[in-house]
């Protein structure tokens, strides 16, 4: 049953296909046909393909395309539609339908064909560059068609529509890039759109105007403009002036005439070809400038009758000019004669008569432009007809010895010098002034008498009149002081000099006479102050009696010293001023350090000082200036001042002294609590402390009443070197320093005691840069601190509850006035505090010295070692160990003969005793420790060791000394290098040999003899802060 299914069912399916296509088994044919049918396809047009298939029917095809065989398009649609086509579409098409498993035949192929659109080109009518104002007419070109519309596209935006072919713009509105296209009503509709073509505009010839000459313009000149326009000749130029249009001129050049053509000026070019006009140049000013003036001027004007006069012109350049002069008239050039001399930019008239009297100018010329300069201003000359006069006058009628008077003498007109004469007119002048006063300082008796002046000018001088005389009466008043030499002199006028007898009178009474003239008192003394007048005796005959002279005697002065700075910074110099009264004159000035007092040596009226001179002790000069070199300078200083024959010297002045803030190498001052401030009524200790050989410290103290002792017994009590103040009162404050017998000084504090709340706890010494310092704000009832304000030279720096202000390490900048602040409890006087700037390398030169010193002592104990092991081997000696500490002997002496062992040793000394008969060797060995928190300690030790040598006795030298009898001792003592500067402490280490004596023999210490040999090592230190 279903195999008959199957055969009937094939059957129908064979009957159904054959019945379409025919019954002989053929494949259907494909048709394919182009539509629209043109023989001429254009680019853009739409192109559809229809594939037929004959006899198959329409449905269930499915219709493939092929452009050269190859499949191009599928689709259930019979058409195949191309649209806009292009010209790349241009090939040979065929179809073929598909059905199922079956297919139809394979069309014949269809060519297509697709043209270009026609093209377009844009054309210019004027070839070339084109200009400014030109006007181009542009063609589109299409060929093969006539009835086109045509487009055009101005930089790519669409424009004019026209129906010629031609379009016309004008430049330079209308530049830019340009297209066109056509269209028609007929196949093809359309054109390509041309390639653009830019229209571009080239600039027209550039104008510019030249100017001759170049630089500045003159009045009076002629100037050339010439228009230059580039790469053509055939030029028409015009000129316009503040632009208003001039003339033509077929020329390139003008010429104006200076200052009535100057202006703007500007030029262009026309001709007949393109391009037919050139730009406009640029403006070109043409401004005349003024000629140099010239500058006339007359000195002397007006002028005297026989003066030399002389003009003078200058012009205001750089360059040279030569010169003519005028008088009156334009046409009157001045030539020159023998009165007349023209040397450069001067004319000189002398011996200047009325004649030359009138107006005067002056003009420059020169051969290089400008010529010629303006005429000067005018100037008239004035000759009068007499000779002038002067007139003096004296600024005081009544005139006293040490006064000074001024004279003063006037002319008419100016430039002249002015002569000084006295007792005489035609005498030689006292001097000559270029001003018109001359003024007589501190007058004596002698300087009175009559004077008169004249004036004088040019070369040869011309004198004026002598003027009247004024006669200047000089009332005798003599200051001087008690103990100086006065010398008073009588001179008879026209009662020539011999056989008179001269009397001398004080206040009228008659206190001296004799046949000399001069009354001669020394020492002079208060007693003699009066008015003196002297007279003539010669027989029966007297002078008139002399005007009174006032004589002044005033107490012995005394020198005011001052120094300037008082506090030494180091290697700053210190200048003394010394002054006297300011009325005396002639002083000359001696200069003194204070040294303890020494019988011989110039001394204080207190004798709490001698005077020892510095060195170029006496001056002229009122200052004096010390310039440290090696140790500093500081101490007391006097000065006196001295004159006249023999000298007579002021009183001394009182000390004034320099001080140093800084600890010095023999002593230092130290005070308890270590601080600059103080409250009233608290305990204080202030210390010298030693560290030489120094004695007799004393403290001092300086207040404004002077130099005192700051010690003294009712307010204070000592106790060794140092001095307690049981309570403080502000009279106190001052500076405080030590000083010794010999003349040293220690560093000083200035220690200020307030009465009031707050005070400011700072460092006594200064600081070196690096170091910290607190500050503390303290409250007088409470030891705690208190919330303060911190001020450095008036300006807060800080705001400290805890009442501190560290620096952790200060520096220059830092050193200033402080004071502290509390906003309930006052304010704390102000404090200053010095830094010290670190002189470098410093640190090196110490360590340099330590390491050669260390060097030193090597070398010198292996010489000590090999000299006692000779001796020993020699000698045969008994020794303990050289440098070891002193062993205890086991003996039965007492403690009286162990020390007499020891007998003649100092007890701080540290130093045993080596000694043989022969010369002493002393080595020092400085092994120390440097102990940097012991920054007050004393100096370095310093260790001796002294082998002195002796014959022994040859008969008893093959037995060895009893060490109990003759006992060695030998020992090191080494010492602490501290910060403090100063001596070192000595260790002696010194063995003593001598002949074998009784054996209960105390040893005897000899001090080392002329030939002793001493090796010391000295570590090298430096002072502390």
């Amino acid at each position: 049953m279903d195999n008959t299914l199957l055969c009937v069912l094939l059957l129908l399916s064979i009957l159904i296909y054959c019945g379409h296509c025919g019954e002989d088994d053929e494949r259907c044919e494909a048709v394919l046909t182009l539509q629209p049918n043109w023989t001429q396809i254009f680019r853009g047009e739409t192109v559809t393909m229809r594939c037929d298939i004959q006899g198959g029917g329409d449905s269930d095809w499915q219709y493939e395309w092929y452009n050269n065989r190859k499949l191009v398009y599928s689709n259930k649609k019979p058409e195949y539609r191309i649209s806009p086509v292009y010209t790349s579409n241009s090939s040979s098409y065929t179809c073929q339908g598909v059905k199922g498993i079956k297919r139809s035949e394979t069309s014949d192929p269809v060519q297509l064909t697709v043209s270009a659109l026609p093209s377009a080109s844009v054309s210019v009518s004027a070839p070339g560059p084109l200009y400014y104002g030109d006007t181009v007419s542009l063609q589109c070109d299409i060929p093969d068609y006539t009835d086109l519309m045509y487009y055009w596209y101005k930089n790519n935006q669409p424009g004019y529509s026209t129906h010629g072919k031609t379009l016309t713009i004008s430049l330079p509105d209308q530049d830019g890039q340009y297209q066109c296209w056509g269209t028609r009503r007929d196949r093809p509709q359309k054109s390509q759109l041309s390639r653009a073509l830019s229209i571009q505009l080239t600039a027209l010839p550039t104008a510019s105007v030249s100017v001759s000459p170049q630089g500045l313009l003159y009045s009076g000149e002629t100037v050339s403009l010439q228009c230059d326009i580039p790469d053509y000749t055939d030029w028409t130029y015009h000129w316009s002036r503040n632009n208003q249009p001039g003339s033509g001129t077929h020329g390139k050049t003008i010429n104006i005439s200076l200052p009535d053509q100057d202006g703007q000026y500007q030029c262009l070019g026309t001709r007949r070809d393109r391009p037919q006009k050139s730009q406009l140049s640029g403006t070109v000013l043409i401004r005349s400038t003024a000629l140099p003036k010239a500058e006339l001027s007359v000195e002397p004007n007006p002028v005297f009758p026989g003066e030399t006069v002389t003009l003078t012109c200058s012009v205001e350049s750089d360059s040279i000019w030569n010169y003519q002069w005028y008088k009156d008239r334009n046409d009157n050039v001045v030539p020159q004669s023998v009165r007349h001399t023209i040397t450069g930019d001067t004319l000189t008239i002398s011996r200047v008569t009325e004649s030359d009297q009138g107006l005067d100018w002056c003009q420059g010329e020169r051969r290089s432009r400008p010529t010629s300069s303006q005429h000067s201003n005018v100037i008239t000359l004035t000759v009068t007809d007499y000779q002038p006069s002067t007139t003096l006058t004296s600024d005081k009628e009544d005139v006293f010895t040490g006064d000074s008077v001024t004279l003063s003498c006037t002319v008419e007109s100016s430039g002249w010098k002015f002569y000084w004469y006295r007792h005489r007119p035609d005498s030689t002048p006292v001097t000559t002034t270029s001003g018109y006063s001359y003024t007589l300082s501190w007058v004596s008796v002698s300087d009175g008498g009559q004077y008169w002046c004249r004036a004088g000018r040019g070369d040869p001088v011309y004198y004026t009149l002598y003027s009247d005389p004024v006669q200047i009466n000089i009332t005798g008043s003599i200051d001087i002081f008690s103990g100086e030499t006065v010398t008073m002199r009588c001179d008879i006028q026209g009662g020539g000099d011999s056989d008179w007898q001269y009397e001398w009178y004080n206040d009228r009474k008659s206190v001296y006479s004799n046949a000399n003239p001069e009354y001669r008192i020394s020492p002079v003394c208060s007693s003699n102050s009066g008015s003196y007048t002297c007279q003539g005796v010669k027989g029966n005959k007297r002078s008139e009696t002399s005007d009174a002279v006032q004589l002044n005697v005033s107490y012995k002065p005394k020198a005011v010293l001052s120094i300037s700075p008082q506090w030494l910074n180091p290697g700053d110099s210190v200048t003394l001023s010394c002054e006297v009264d300011k009325t005396s004159t002639g002083w000359r000035f001696s200069w003194y350090r204070t040294v303890p007092y020494r019988a011989g040596l110039p001394s204080l009226s207190d004798k709490s000082y001698s005077l020892q001179p510095l060195s170029d002790n006496v001056t002229s000069e009122d200052s004096y200036t010390l310039i440290p070199a090696g140790p500093t300078p500081t101490g007391g200083y006097v000065c006196r001042a001295g004159r006249g024959d023999p000298v007579y010297n002021t009183l001394f002045s009182e000390p004034q002294f320099l001080w140093s803030g800084d600890l010095q190498p023999s002593v230092s001052l130290r005070i308890s609590p270590n601080t600059t401030q103080h409250f009233r009524s608290k305990s204080l200790s202030l210390s010298c402390e030693e560290k030489g050989n120094s004695t007799g410290w004393r403290l001092m103290r300086y207040t404004e009443r002077g130099v005192e002792s700051g010690c003294v017994s009712n307010w204070g009590s000592i106790t060794g070197s140092t001095c307690t103040i049981r309570s403080t009162y502000t009279w106190f404050s001052g500076v405080f320093w030590c000083e010794s017998g010999s003349g040293e000084y220690s560093n000083a504090v200035n220690i200020t005691v307030d009465d009031g709340y707050v005070i400011l706890e700072s460092p006594v010494h200064p600081m070196t840069e690096g170091d910290s310092v607190t500050l503390t704000c303290k409250y007088w009832t409470t030891s705690s601190n208190i919330k303060a304000d911190f001020y450095k030279d008036g300006v807060l720096i800080k705001n400290e509850t805890t009442g501190e202000m560290t620096i952790p390490a200060v520096s220059k900048s830092d050193e200033g006035f402080y004071k502290c602040k509390s906003p309930d409890k006052g304010e704390s006087p102000e404090s200053w505090m010095t830094v010290r700037v670190v002189s470098p390398g410093s640190s090196t030169s110490v360590l340099v010295g330590v390491v050669v010193g260390l060097v030193v002592a090597g070398v010198l104990l292996v010489i000590l070692l090999v000299l006692l092991w000779r001796f020993k081997n020699t000698k045969g000696s008994c020794f303990n160990r050289i440098f070891s500490n002193p062993q205890p002997q086991s003996t039965n002496q007492d403690p009286q003969q162990d020390q007499g062992s020891t007998q003649g040793r100092a007890p701080d000394a540290g130093y045993t005793l080596l000694q043989h008969d022969g010369g002493h060797i002393y080595d020092t060995i400085n092994p120390s420790d440097n102990n940097v928190n012991d920054a007050a300690a004393g100096p370095s030790h310093v260790t001796y060791a002294q082998i002195q040598l002796k014959k022994l006795d040859k008969k008893k030298k093959e037995k060895p000394a009893d060490p109990k009898e003759s006992p060695v001792y030998s020992e090191v003592q080494t010492g602490k290098a501290t910060a403090a500067a100063g001596p070192v402490d000595v260790t002696y280490a010194e063995v003593v040999l001598k002949k074998k004596t009784k054996a209960k023999k105390k040893r005897e210490t000899t001090p080392p003899e002329a030939d002793s040999v001493y090796s010391q090592l000295k570590p090298d230190t430096t002072p502390g802060p």
